[in-house]
């Protein structure tokens, strides 16, 4: 017995590397699978199977999922990533008889990939949009219809979604995407190996001819599937993926089934962050409560529910971008600064905000602004009703500097905000300091004239746009 788990561990990932080098390839470790292997043995000892070669005419994937998932066989490839037809399985115990071991499991493997070869040429029979007719038969989701109703719905979801990103994409192709994209649930393929939804879509969409970038799309629209899977990397992935997840979503909390504590048995919290993910990925910028709303009005959900639910499910997915953001190393107070604004719904803006942000409060201007910056927040409370500026107004020569300043800063600040440019908002806000302090210093706000409290108010408020501009500076901890 090797006790050392550690030990154990990189002894088979190196027995494993050397044999598959030896075989004139180089073996694919999956680190999970080596994982449980390396708790399945005591003494391990790989060793090297084969199986026909007629089965490489079936796609990598069929190959691999039945030998890795199954198995937990590692699959050996050549230099060109193509698929040899050798397996590397790891035995508990000595060399002794290693021959007889290595018939056995290919026995056991040629019996697993003769079913994936049945379930394939089957498959075959049928295209991917004859088999829509059969969604009818697979259940979405308790009162919400069928797979078909979802494909059809999915099409119009990322019409709306098209125009709500303003993208660039083949209209009639994103459409084929989103129609076809749930038709590999119904294929024997999938069925028994359910690993390979999304992946079977894709390899069969090119057999049926279907474009390239649809067969992509059906595949991608399923990424990411778990934390630091791969994301989409084309446009109609990555919105038929946000479409489906947030159906996915909106159904569910639409049912009264939201995430509660650690349950989760729809995997919204997942599907929420790939959805974020997606988004920041693309660099969408998009409003989020639109979409969701959008999303709600496809499932039929009534008027008066969809009032309700639009913000609960808007909090869900901020909460998610909150945890996102913080693991990300971005400080809490200027997370919470970021998203003090209730009515920014867009998710990529805001985590543009949250980094320039969390740069600018560990630089030296900093203090000087935050602490400004509260005063004008502070005072900006006391207003009553909002007012023009009047600068015939001005008794102090401070009112017109601070004025002048401001207005110089407004125009550069709304440049900057357009093209996302948060260092460049706060930079502005920095050359306010000065002018700020002297304000204070030499002006008393709250003044006996109403007309001119209230001036000087609302030159404040149009202070505390610019030093708020990228967030509420007044909950930054010094």
């Amino acid at each position: 017995v090797m006790v050392d788990q550690d030990a154990r561990r990189e002894l088979i990932r190196q027995q494993v590397t050397d044999l598959a080098i030896a075989e004139g390839g180089h073996a694919e470790i999956n680190e999970d699978l080596l994982e449980e292997v390396n708790y399945l043995v005591e003494w391990p000892t790989a060793l090297c199977g084969k199986f026909e070669e007629k089965f490489l005419a079936l796609p990598k994937e069929c190959i691999i999922t039945p030998m890795r998932e199954h198995q937990r066989y590692f699959p050996v490839l050549a230099e060109d990533g193509s698929l040899l037809n050798k397996f590397i399985t790891v035995r508990n115990g000595g060399k002794e008889h290693l021959e007889i071991v290595a018939h056995g499991n290919e026995r056991v493997l040629r019996a697993r990939l003769s079913d994936a070869e049945f379930f394939f040429n089957e498959d075959r029979k049928q295209t991917l949009a004859d088999r829509l007719e059969k969604l009818k038969t697979v259940s979405f989701q308790e009162g919400l219809g069928n797979m078909n109703n979802k494909s059809k719905r999915l099409v119009q979801a990322v019409d709306m979604l098209a125009m709500a990103i303003n993208a660039k994409v083949d209209k009639e192709k994103l459409e084929r995407t989103a129609l076809l994209c749930k038709c590999d649930l119904v294929t024997g393929m999938v069925i028994e190996f359910t690993e390979l939804q999304g992946v079977m879509g894709r390899e069969y969409a090119k057999l049926d001819g279907e474009a390239p970038e649809v067969a992509l799309g059906i595949y991608e629209h399923y990424l990411p599937r778990f934390a630091g899977d791969e994301l989409p990397t084309t446009d109609i992935g990555r919105l038929t993926g946000i479409a489906d997840k947030l159906d996915n979503i909106c159904a569910t909390f639409s049912r009264g089934l939201a995430p509660t504590g650690s349950q989760d048995p729809y995997a919204l919290r997942r599907q929420a962050l790939g959805i974020i993910n997606i988004l920041l990925d693309g660099n969408y910028h998009v409003s989020l409560y639109k979409v969701i709303a959008g999303a709600l009005y496809l499932l039929n959900i009534p008027a008066e529910d969809t009032k309700k639910l639009v913000p609960q499910i808007a909090e869900f997915m901020k909460q998610r971008l909150r945890n996102m953001l913080m693991d990300q190393g971005i400080r809490y107070d200027v997370v919470d600064a970021v998203l003090a604004d209730q009515m920014n719904d867009d998710f990529t803006d805001l985590v543009a905000r949250a980094k320039a942000l969390n740069s600018f409060v560990a630089s030296a201007e900093a203090p000087a602004l935050i602490q400004a910056a509260t005063r004008v927040a502070n005072l900006c409370k006391k207003i009553e009703e909002e007012s023009a500026i009047n600068p015939q107004l001005f008794a102090v020569e401070a009112e017109g500097a601070l004025h002048n300043a401001a207005m110089a800063a407004s125009k550069e600040v709304l440049v900057a905000a357009t093209k996302y440019d948060y260092a460049a908002v706060m930079a502005e806000a920095v050359k306010l300091v000065d002018p700020i302090n002297k304000f204070f210093e030499d002006v008393m706000v709250m003044d006996e004239d109403v007309r001119v409290k209230n001036n000087r108010l609302a030159l404040l408020a149009a202070v505390k746009d610019i030093t708020h501009a990228v967030g509420d500076l007044s909950v930054i901890v010094q």
